[in-house]
């Protein structure tokens, strides 16, 4: 599912709002969860999962293709880990 297919869903079951408002509170949505793990905070939906930033140090690589030595940048990484209900529904366990 896209973005824009989460957005037609939402609206589809919810008529009361126009798809303008159902786009700025999904945009409103992520932007809050970008914000937060930005700022070094933990994201968690229960029993969908949780959200957090990792850091990973610089580190010595190798170029696949010519096999010269490359620094690879320290950077940080969203790291997803998924809750019960989730693991239990993508298993098939009753709920």
């Amino acid at each position: 599912m896209i973005r824009s297919e989460l957005i037609a869903k939402l609206h589809e079951e919810n008529r009361h709002l126009t798809h303008a408002d159902v786009t700025k509170v999904v945009d409103a949505i992520f932007e809050t969860i970008v914000n937060a793990l930005a700022a070094g905070q933990r994201v968690e939906l229960r029993g969908f999962g949780a959200f957090t930033a990792r850091s990973y140090e610089q580190q010595a690589g190798r170029n696949p293709r010519t096999g010269e030595p490359i620094d690879v940048p320290a950077k940080r990484r969203v790291y997803f880990k998924r809750g019960k209900r989730l693991s239990d529904r993508l298993n098939q366990r009753d709920l």
